[in-house]
C-alpha cells in the first residue's frame, strides 16, 4: 500500500505533459515571433523602396509580418500558461520549491496581473515606472536563489552578467520614464552611457553561455573531448579575428568594397536596434561570438532535456530592449527554469511512468495457498 500510495502522490505532483509541450512550443513560438514580427517587419520597414517596385516583396513582407503578429501573440499566451504551471507546481510540490519563493510566488503572481490588467488598461508612464521596479525586484530575488543554488563561478558570472546588462535597460527606460513624468528636461544621470554598458554586458553574458553551460573542458582525460575542445577553440578564435579585422582587410583590398560592408552592417544594426534594442556598436565579430555562443549552447541543452537551455534560449530572445510586457515575463521565466534547472531534466521532472498497474498482489512469503 505504500508503494501504491507513493505512485498516486507522483501522480499529483506530477506536472504532466501540458508543462513539457507548452514550454518547447513556447520556445519554437519565440524564435519564429523574433524572426517574423521583430526583425523581418523591420526589414520590409528598411527595403521600402524595393517593396514599393515589386508587388511581390510588399505582399511577401506583410504576409510575414502578419504572421510574426500571431506568433507573437500566441508567445504571449503560452507564457502565461507555463508561468501559471510554474508557479502552481511550486505551491503544490517540494521538488520545485526554491529558497526565495515566498517573495518570488507573489511578485510574480503581482506582474503577471499587472501585465493583463495593462491589456484592459493601458499604463501611463505611472504604470511603466512601477512594472520596471517591479520586474527589477523580481530579477534581484532570482539571482540571489540562482546563486545561492549554483557553485560554479563561470554560471554565477554568466547570470550576474546578464543581470547587470538587462538592469541597463531598466534604469534607463525606467529613470528616462521618471523624468517625463515629473517633467524634467534635463537628461538623467548617465542615462546613456548605462544604457551602452548594459548592451555590451548582454554581448559578454551570450559568449559566457557557451563557457557556463556549453564548454568542453581542456583537462579532461578524454581524448576525444580535449582534441574537439581544441578543435572548437581554434577554428572560433579564427573566424572571430577574422571578422574582427575584416573592415581592415577589406580596406587594403578595395576601399569602395568595405564602404559597402559598413553600410550593410549599419543596415543590420539599424533592424537589429529596431526588433531586439541592440545598436551594434561594439565590434561586429562580438555580436557574431555572441550569438553563435548562445545558439550552440540551447541547441546541445534543449537536445537533451535540460530545463537551462529553454531558460537561456527565452532570456536572450527576449532581447536587450524589453519593450514589450511578455519579453519581460520571459526573461523572468528564463531565470525561473535556470534555477530549477538542477532538479533535472524534463524528462526527469515529468517522472514517466510506465503503463503497468499500479497495484499487484503481493505473492505469501511460504508459497501459495491452497484451498
Amino acid at each position: 500500500m505504500i508503494a501504491v500510495t507513493e505512485k498516486i502522490s507522483d501522480k499529483l505532483e506530477n506536472p504532466g505533459l501540458l508543462f513539457e509541450w507548452g514550454l518547447k512550443s513556447l520556445l519554437f513560438a519565440a524564435f519564429f515571433e523574433l524572426v517574423l514580427y521583430r526583425l523581418v517587419s523591420r526589414l520590409g520597414m528598411h527595403l521600402g523602396k524595393l517593396a514599393e517596385k515589386y508587388e511581390a516583396v510588399r505582399i511577401g513582407f506583410r504576409t510575414l509580418s502578419s504572421l510574426g503578429f500571431v506568433l507573437l501573440n500566441m508567445t504571449a499566451i503560452l507564457v502565461f500558461l507555463i508561468l501559471g504551471i510554474l508557479l502552481i507546481q511550486k505551491m503544490r510540490t517540494k521538488l520545485w520549491v526554491g529558497q526565495w519563493d515566498k517573495v518570488v510566488i507573489p511578485l510574480v503572481a503581482l506582474l503577471v496581473a499587472c501585465t493583463v490588467g495593462y491589456l484592459f488598461f493601458p499604463p501611463a508612464m505611472l504604470g511603466s515606472v512601477v512594472y520596471n521596479i517591479l520586474a527589477f525586484g523580481i530579477l534581484v530575488f532570482l539571482l540571489v536563489e540562482y546563486w545561492g543554488t549554483h557553485r560554479l563561478w563561470s554560471q554565477r558570472l554568466m547570470v550576474g552578467t546578464f543581470f547587470l546588462g538587462i538592469t541597463g535597460w531598466l534604469y534607463y527606460q525606467t529613470m528616462s520614464t521618471s523624468y517625463g513624468l515629473l517633467n524634467i528636461l534635463d537628461v538623467p544621470p548617465l542615462v546613456h552611457e548605462v544604457n551602452r554598458l548594459g548592451e555590451a554586458l548582454m554581448v559578454l553574458s551570450s559568449i559566457l553561455v557557451f563557457w557556463a553551460y556549453g564548454s568542453t573542458s581542456f583537462v579532461t582525460k578524454n581524448k576525444s573531448q580535449r582534441k574537439w575542445g581544441l578543435t572548437l577553440l581554434i577554428s572560433g578564435g579564427g573566424v572571430f579575428l577574422l571578422l574582427l579585422f575584416m573592415d581592415y582587410f577589406l580596406s587594403l583590398w578595395s576601399p569602395a568594397t568595405a564602404l559597402e560592408v559598413r553600410k550593410a552592417g549599419e543596415g543590420i544594426g539599424w533592424i537589429f536596434q529596431m526588433g531586439m534594442g541592440y545598436t551594434f556598436y561594439l565590434p561586429f565579430a562580438f555580436y557574431v561570438a555572441g550569438f553563435t555562443c548562445w545558439a550552440y549552447t540551447v541547441i546541445k541543452l534543449v537536445l537533451i532535456g535540460r530545463l537551462a537551455g529553454y531558460g537561456l534560449g527565452l532570456m536572450f530572445m527576449a532581447g536587450y530592449a524589453l519593450q514589450l510586457s511578455h519579453l519581460t515575463l520571459m526573461v523572468v521565466l528564463g531565470l525561473m527554469l535556470l534555477n530549477i534547472d538542477k532538479r533535472g531534466s524534463l524528462g526527469r521532472l515529468r517522472k514517466k511512468i510506465h503503463d503497468e498497474p499500479l497495484y499487484q498482489p503481493i505473492r505469501p512469503v511460504y508459497g501459495e495457498q491452497t484451498p
